[in-house]
C-alpha cells in the first residue's frame, strides 16, 4: 500500500508523542473510571481564567467599530501595539527598546520559528540544553539545521564548559528556556553572564554572530528568584515568548519576539523576522488579541494558586522518598524516578490512575514530569495513589 504520509513526519510523530498518549490514556481512564477519579499531571494547560482586566480590555476591543480594525494589518503587527508593548518591556528588561525592535507573533512557537527561519541556515547547528521542551527538535528540522544536545548537571543548571565543548563554528544559535520546562530551573545571572561572554567570544573567533534564542514563556511565573534579562549577557540576544501562561490564554496564540537593541545588524533581524512571519504562514499575530493587549499591557495572573500546588507536592512527595530538585518557576516538577525506567514506573503511577510524561520525552530518561497547574484538590486525591506506587517498587 503507498505510503499515506511523509516518512519524516511518521518518525517525528513517533518522537513527540509522549505528552499526546497521556492525553489519550488519560481521556480512556476517564471514561472507564469518571473523569473525578483518573488524576492527570501530564498537560502543561495553565491554571485558572485570564485576569478580569484582561476579559474587560477584549470585550472593549471587540466593541470598536472603527471600519478596518479587522482588516490586514503590518505582517509585524499593529504599530500602536508595539510602541506600547515596547515600553513594558525596556521598563522590564532595562534596555531602551523601541517598537521597531519587536515583531508580534502567533505565541512562542511563532516566534520561535519565525528566529529560527530568519537566522539560521540550512546545515547550521542548534544548541538546545537537556531537559528541553521536545517541540525544539521539530523546529529546528523545520530550517533543516541539526540540534546539539548539551546535557544540564544534575540539579538541571548549565555547564558552561560542556557548552564550550560544543561551541563549533557551525553553531548559529543557542535555544534557552528559562523557567525551565520541564524542570523549573531558573539559571542564575552568574551562570548566564557566563553563556553570554562565551558566545561574544566564539562570535568574534569564529567572524560570524551566534544567536541567543530566549524563550519565556513562563518568565512571569517564578517564584522565590527574578529570572535576569538576557538582554544584558549578550547582545546577539531574541527573546521569543508569548501570553499563554501569564494571561492563560494559551488557545488565543499571541506573542512576540523582540530583538535587542545592541544586536548586530537589528534592522536587518526585524525585517527578516517580518518577512518570515509572513512566509510561514502566520502573516500576522490575532489583531483582536492584540488591540486586548494594548489596553492592558502588563497584568498576569496570579502565581499563588501554582506556589501552593508546589509546596504540597514538594513536601508530600519528598516525604514519601521521591528525589526533586525544587523548581524555582513554571508549573512542573521534574522528580527522579525510583527505578530506572520512568517508562516502567509511570505505568505504575497509571495502575493509580496518575497520568505522568516520562522523561525521555524531554530528553532525560530516569525522570518524569509532573504539572501542577491543576486543583489543589487534584493533588490531595493523587496523594496515596503516589505513595502506593513507590512503595510497590522500592
Amino acid at each position: 500500500m503507498a505510503e499515506s504520509i511523509s516518512k519524516k513526519i511518521s518518525q517525528f510523530m513517533d518522537k513527540g508523542s509522549w505528552i499526546r498518549r497521556m492525553f489519550e490514556e488519560g481521556a480512556q481512564l476517564k471514561e472507564k473510571f469518571g473523569a473525578e477519579n483518573v488524576f492527570d499531571f501530564s498537560l502543561g494547560n495553565p491554571m485558572g481564567e485570564p485576569p478580569k482586566k484582561f476579559k474587560d480590555a477584549l470585550k472593549q476591543a471587540l466593541d470598536d467599530s472603527r471600519p478596518g480594525l479587522h482588516g490586514y494589518m503590518p505582517n509585524a503587527g499593529f504599530p500602536f501595539v508595539r510602541e506600547k508593548l515596547a515600553e513594558v518591556l525596556g521598563r522590564d528588561h532595562q534596555v531602551d527598546l523601541k517598537a521597531n525592535h519587536l515583531v508580534m507573533t502567533v505565541g512562542a512557537a511563532g516566534a520561535m520559528n519565525v528566529a529560527l527561519k530568519a537566522l539560521v541556515n540550512p546545515g547550521d547547528k542548534v544548541i538546545i540544553f537537556a531537559p528541553y521542551f521536545v517541540e525544539y527538535l521539530f523546529y529546528i528540522d523545520n530550517v533543516n539545521a541539526t540540534p546539539v544536545i548539551v546535557e544540564t548537571d544534575p540539579e538541571f543548571n548549565l555547564d558552561i564548559s560542556s557548552v564550550e565543548k560544543n561551541m563549533t563554528s557551525d553553531v548559529r544559535a543557542l535555544i534557552i528556556n528559562t523557567p525551565n520546562n520541564p524542570t523549573g530551573r531558573v539559571y542564575s545571572e552568574e551562570t548566564l553572564k557566563s553563556l553570554g561572554q562565551l558566545v561574544d567570544r566564539k562570535s568574534k573567533e569564529f567572524g560570524r554572530p551566534i544567536y541567543i534564542l530566549s524563550d519565556e514563556p513562563y518568565k512571569r511565573i517564578a517564584y522565590d528568584v527574578q529570572p535576569p534579562s538576557l538582554f544584558h549577557f549578550s547582545k546577539n540576544t531574541l527573546v521569543c515568548t508569548s501570553y499563554s501562561k501569564e494571561l492563560c490564554i494559551p488557545g488565543e496564540r499571541l506573542g512576540y519576539v523582540a530583538v535587542n537593541p545592541e544586536c548586530e545588524n537589528a534592522n536587518t533581524i526585524i525585517n527578516a523576522l517580518t518577512f518570515c512571519n509572513r512566509i510561514l504562514g502566520f502573516v500576522n499575530a490575532p489583531g483582536l488579541m492584540q488591540r486586548a493587549l494594548y489596553l492592558d499591557p502588563d497584568d498576569s495572573v496570579s502565581t499563588e494558586g501554582y506556589r501552593a500546588n508546589r509546596k504540597l507536592l514538594l513536601t508530600e512527595l519528598g516525604d514519601m522518598g521521591y528525589q526533586i530538585v525544587p523548581p524555582e518557576g513554571a508549573f512542573y516538577i521534574f522528580p527522579k524516578s525510583p527505578i530506572d525506567d520512568e517508562r516502567i514506573f509511570a505505568d505504575e503511577l497509571k495502575k493509580e490512575n496518575i497520568l505522568v510524561v516520562p522523561g525521555r520525552g524531554f530528553g532525560r530518561a530516569g525522570y518524569f514530569r509532573v504539572s501542577y497547574c491543576v486543583t489543589t484538590q487534584m493533588i490531595e486525591k493523587a496523594l496515596p495513589g503516589f505513595k502506593r506506587a513507590i512503595e510497590r517498587v522500592k
